[in-house]
């Protein structure tokens, strides 16, 4: 990997979650030199968050092994529509569709757009996620809660209940929780806390599925350079991102998507429930 400079440019963005297009540096998503094995060949993949960051670089990497793509993302069209075309340099089919995960109308349609299309689901990525910076907790008001919440955790609820008629025997299940989850961020409550319900989520729904052999998985990514970051903090939090973990640094989008193809793909065969942490060399002792 290219070595990282220290410091990010101080940057802002006004609006969430965030365009990789006005990034500076761009996130890396495309690991030159690393190919494919097949690992993934013809499975259908949802992933929600799509666009961009780890939805993208997630795309990308599955592509690279095989797989066949519907891609959900909120808005960001030219993010959106460029994911395509990197996956679509692969040799891989993908399908873009718009809207909100925190619609449940909407998450059923992404299943059926994707076995219409495909006429298979083998794999669900619920990856899409949204975060609101307030110092105290008082500052939360219950439309931001809502919003928070529906988002990272009610639309994983929504698209894993309409995708599941269509999971079968081998179907695989990856979540995207965060390592606030596990040491917290005081300014991040409500996102500390929905990422939280991700992994009793994944938890629960692991042992709810171990009889249909369906597997459930999550990843807990620590700080990690994807549009959401200049789409939350201010320019001199971005400067300083990721500086604080042991290595010394932000991580890239390249960096985290080979642990959804493992989880997603037979490698992790003995493994569900179980959560991954690529996060700067952080120990979760949980």
């Amino acid at each position: 990997m290219a070595e990282q400079k220290d410091s990010l440019p101080p940057q802002h963005q006004q609006r969430q979650p965030g365009s990789e297009s006005e990034m500076e540096p761009r996130p890396r998503v495309w690991a030159e030199g690393r190919h494919g094995s097949g690992k993934l060949a013809n499975k259908v993949a949802i992933i929600t968050g799509g666009d961009s960051g780890i939805g993208r670089a997630v795309a990308i990497a599955f592509a690279r092994e095989g797989g066949k793509l519907m891609l959900a993302y909120l808005d960001e069209h030219e993010d959106a529509k460029e994911t395509r075309r990197l996956v679509e340099r692969e040799h891989a089919q993908c399908h873009l569709i718009a809207g909100d995960v925190g619609d449940e109308a909407f998450c059923r349609r992404i299943v059926e757009e994707a076995m219409g299309r495909f006429g298979r689901l083998d794999i669900l990525v619920n990856n899409a996620g949204e975060q609101h910076v307030e110092k105290n907790l008082e500052d939360i008001d219950s439309a931001q809660l809502e919003r928070t919440f529906r988002t990272n955790i009610f639309g994983y609820f929504f698209l894993t209940k309409a995708a599941l008629p269509h999971l079968k025997e081998g179907a695989v299940i990856v979540n995207t929780t965060s390592v606030t989850a596990y040491r917290g961020n005081p300014q991040l409550i409500d996102y500390s806390a929905s990422k939280g319900a991700i992994v009793s989520f994944t938890r629960s729904l692991s042992l709810a599925l171990a009889k249909r052999k369906i597997r459930v998985n999550a990843v807990a990514p620590g700080p990690i350079w994807t549009p959401l970051i200049p789409a939350t903090f201010d320019p001199e939090h971005v400067k300083n991102f990721g500086k604080h973990v042991p290595m010394g640094r932000p991580g890239q989008p390249e960096e985290v998507a080979p642990c959804y193809v493992f989880l997603a793909s037979d490698d992790s065969s003995y493994m569900s429930g179980q959560v991954l942490h690529p996060n700067g060399g952080e120990v979760m002792n949980t």
